[in-house]
């Protein structure tokens, strides 16, 4: 059973309409607050995120469909979901401090509708990462779009045209970005595979990849001794034969150590796909696991097999898409590439 909001308010608690926030406090944290005071305290942008709020339910732990907020026993408001989502983005903060937040930080614990000194109610760390993981990208997007909305009503002009005119510039922002390769494609898409499955198997209880720090070492000492080999330029032709049979097998000892590693991640996706929370994460794992794949049969073709693969049919870098440089900052930094920035503005002043 879920609420959006808890309509009853306790004799003691705080109506978030009139919570006071240090207006020359330079800090982020009023600056998150006073941004969900105004959503609050706007009827009919509260009508809107609130509707948006109550699609945050969990899937059935038969994994049929998701719950019924009208039966079972309390579950987090969705309110409250919304305050620490939003302030675990803003800060960038992981879920251990937004945990000490949740149970420390008196002004917040007055907008999650706890009162000063009689309500000691704790959260619990995996609680809220439970509840916190239910707040997806598509529900924040819907929520910035209705925010941008009613910025747009605020402070449109009266007689003003309601078409938006918006004018934008772009920038380029320095970026490190290493050099494409086969083999550091899959050093990518496997390290990315590993991470992600650890980080749900102990979301989960799972013992799986208790040792994954250790498996990347291993993995990566392979990928060096493969990056280090190079072809040849010795007329010998015994040594040009001794450096390609050892280039050849520290390749296939690589693709070795990288296949065990994706059938294990195969076996933990096999294990996650019932359980309840993990449904929302498994699209971007098969994501990575797809892109692993791919890079072993390209290595496996190209430097075991001997064969010739087009260009056009290699594949782009998986774990950063933003792989695109500009002349203006090859110019200026030849051996560095840059991320493409647009800055834009609209009609109305927001950019």
């Amino acid at each position: 059973m879920r609420n959006v909001l808890n309509p009853q308010m306790s004799l003691d608690s705080v109506d978030i309409g009139s919570i006071r926030l240090n207006p020359k406090s330079r800090d982020d944290i009023p600056q998150i607050l006073r941004g969900l005071q105004h959503i609050y305290t706007e009827p009919a942008l509260r009508a809107r995120v609130f509707e948006i709020l109550s699609q945050v339910v969990p899937y059935r732990t038969t994994g049929q469909g998701k719950a019924d907020v009208n039966t079972g026993r309390p579950g987090m408001d969705q309110w409250r979901i919304l305050v620490l989502g939003v302030l675990r983005l803003g800060l960038n903060a992981d879920f251990d401090r937004i945990h000490e937040l949740a149970n420390e930080h008196v002004t917040l614990r007055q907008f999650l509708g706890h009162s000063d000194w009689t309500d000691r109610t704790e959260y619990n760390a995996q609680t809220l990462k439970d509840n916190l993981r239910l707040f997806t990208p598509e529900l924040l997007e819907e929520i910035n779009q209705a925010v941008v909305d009613a910025g747009h009503v605020l402070v449109k002009k009266k007689g003003q045209d309601p078409s938006l005119e918006a004018r934008c510039d772009s920038f380029v922002v320095e970026t490190h970005v290493h050099y494409p390769t086969d083999i550091n494609l899959l050093w990518d898409a496997i390290r990315k595979t590993i991470e992600i499955s650890a980080e749900l198997c102990q979301a989960h209880g799972l013992s799986d990849w208790r040792q994954s720090a250790y498996n990347l070492r291993e993995l990566k000492k392979l990928y060096r001794l493969a990056q280090k080999l190079k072809h040849s330029t010795s007329q010998d032709e015994v040594k040009r034969q001794e450096k390609e049979a050892a280039m050849r097998q520290a390749h296939r000892a690589y693709l070795d150590q990288a296949q065990l590693y994706l059938d294990r991640a195969k076996d933990t996706r096999r294990k996650l796909r019932h359980l309840v929370l993990a449904e929302v994460f498994l699209g971007e794992l098969d994501e990575f696991m797809e892109h692993a794949k791919r890079q072993i049969d390209q290595i496996d073709r190209r430097v075991l097999q001997g064969q010739s693969i087009a260009h056009r049919r290699r594949s782009s870098p998986c774990s950063s898409p933003i792989r695109s440089g500009s002349a203006r900052a090859k110019r200026a930094y030849q051996s560095s590439s840059g991320c493409a920035c647009v800055s834009s503005k609209t009609s109305t002043g927001s950019s």
